[in-house]
């Protein structure tokens, strides 16, 4: 083992090398020497060493069999390490596997719903940082980023280096160039994007608070000048089809107890969906039902709203909705998420809505109610990303090219700088959340479908092959809706053909 290391022009001290030993996977020695490579010009591997960089390589033992990840928890442990960074990178995984559970052949991964607390600032640090450590996991793996170096290693004049940050600031110079506050695990610095270079400084325009980037630059730790920005991404390479012909619908926003409840529309649509109308054979074949949050229009939502409802108790809205639901045929699996205006907390991740309100909901056999946001695996093998949206007006008010562009036209475009930047709510504003360790609205899994609600209308778009459905409602305009502007669609329902990727969407209008 230490001839491996000499070979590869590396040195281990006592205890490194005791360790590689005791552990006999040359592969595993391999990966950590490229990651060491990507963060560090150290040649001497020694304790303090992994010490500090344990974050950077930690996620290269999380494959090992057993026995050989006891080797590894028995030796940090000897060495004093990170007991806490040790557990993220080892016991991790167990947890996910807790937090998935199978529903009528569904698997459904939940995010971890943290129980009423007192939060503190070290909450929010924890989250953050943990975040960070996340993306930048994912972007220093990217061919792009080129001489990797975290902020407190750059000295003197470099060219061609790249750094992994945290916006924390951002304003325009007197000279129109942007200027970033950034900071990363070991410090703060600033970058400078030249308003001479246009291509680059229209991306840097849409550069939001918090969020987690790459950036390709030259200068000093006092001043850093960008050359490009790297965003995290998310794309899939693979387009999944069934081997058989079946159907999902999407719809979200039923607002049901609100007075402008299309109930007529959503009738007409279970009719349809039952066979009673303009029976086609593909509506045999419908296999799957996703109501994206918003089901009822809820009680003490807004000022005034007692005005605007035609049911006044929250438990009778779910009543009625439960009524609704139970007609349609038992053979679709109706998958169901919260809105803020459901019977749950505002602030994300939602958790499923209790029976304390909606007992009748747990009552219909082919509902399964679920988290928002929320990842649901098909038979088919199609993953789901259900995801109401409430996120969405702070992400168009902070992004400028989506401003411009009229968004609540087309909701898949603010989708799509959230899987840019692999984050539901990039922003600490963005949306009200609850801080933890395991930041539930990291994108951490890759999904072949993203479908939302909030916005009410009804678009179907595509980025990097994933699948983006935004969805329709079931309610007219309301008042706060024409204040602002916004234009609801209601009654479109978007059809996916699992088999073929067709998708149509239906107007029961």
């Amino acid at each position: 083992m230490l001839n491996f290391f000499v070979k590869k022009g590396f040195l281990l001290d006592e205890q490194m090398l005791n360790f590689f030993s005791q552990l006999r996977d040359k592969e595993v020695a391999e990966r950590i020497i490229e990651k060491i490579k990507n963060v560090s010009n150290e040649r001497i591997i020694t304790k303090s060493f992994i010490d500090k960089n344990l974050n950077k390589i930690q996620d290269v033992f999380s494959s090992l069999e057993e026995e050989k990840k006891k080797v590894v928890e028995r030796f940090f442990v000897n060495l004093s390490l990170n007991i806490e960074i040790r557990k993220e990178s080892y016991v991790e995984e167990k947890k996910e596997e807790k937090e998935e559970i199978s529903a009528n052949n569904l698997k459904i991964i939940l995010p971890n719903i943290i129980p009423a607390k007192k939060i503190s600032v070290e909450d929010f640090v924890n989250h953050f940082r943990n975040r960070y450590i996340e993306i930048k996991q994912i972007l220093q793996d990217r061919s792009e980023l080129q001489n990797l170096t975290s902020l407190d290693k750059i000295h003197g004049q470099k060219q061609n280096i790249s750094v992994i940050v945290l916006i924390s600031g951002k304003r325009i110079t007197k000279n129109k160039n942007i200027l970033l506050e950034v900071e990363d695990l070991t410090g703060t610095g600033l970058a400078l994007i030249n308003h001479n270079k246009p291509e680059l400084y229209e991306k840097a325009k849409d550069i939001v608070m918090d969020e987690i980037v790459g950036l390709k630059c030259s200068g000093s730790r006092e001043m850093l000048f960008v050359n490009d920005i790297v965003w995290p991404n998310a794309a899939i390479y693979e387009k999944k089809k069934s081997e058989k012909e079946c159907y999902a619908l999407f719809t979200s926003d039923l607002h049901v107890g609100s007075d402008r409840f299309l109930e007529e529309n959503f009738l007409k649509f279970i009719d349809w969906i039952n066979g009673k109308i303009n029976h086609k054979e593909e509506v045999n074949k419908i296999k799957y039902l996703f109501i994206v949050g918003d089901t009822v229009d809820g009680v003490g939502i807004y000022p005034g709203q007692e005005n605007l409802l035609a049911i006044k108790d929250i438990k009778k809205q779910y009543e009625k909705l439960a009524e609704l639901l139970g007609k349609i045929r038992k053979d679709i699996r109706i998958v169901m998420c919260p809105g803020q205006h459901d019977a749950v907390r505002v602030a994300e991740p939602q958790p499923v809505i209790g029976d304390d309100y909606a007992s009748p909901l747990y009552k219909l056999k082919n509902l399964t109610l679920v988290t928002n946001p929320c990842y649901v695996s098909l038979v088919e093998g199609f993953n789901v990303l259900m995801y109401h949206g409430a996120s969405f007006h702070g992400v168009i008010n902070d992004i400028e090219s989506l401003r411009t562009s009229n968004p609540y036209e087309r909701p898949t475009m603010v989708v799509k700088e959230l899987l840019k930047r692999r984050h539901l709510a990039p922003s600490h504003s963005s949306v009200v959340y609850i801080p933890n360790e395991k930041d539930s609205l990291f994108i951490r899994r890759i999904p072949d479908i993203v479908t939302t609600g909030e916005i009410h209308r009804a678009d179907v778009d595509s980025y990097n092959n994933i699948l983006l459905i935004a969805n329709s409602c079931w309610q007219e305009q309301t008042p706060y809706e024409e204040k602002v502007g916004n234009q609801p669609d209601p009654c479109k329902v978007p059809m996916l053909n699992l088999k073929t990727r067709e998708i149509k969407i239906l107007d029961f209008s």
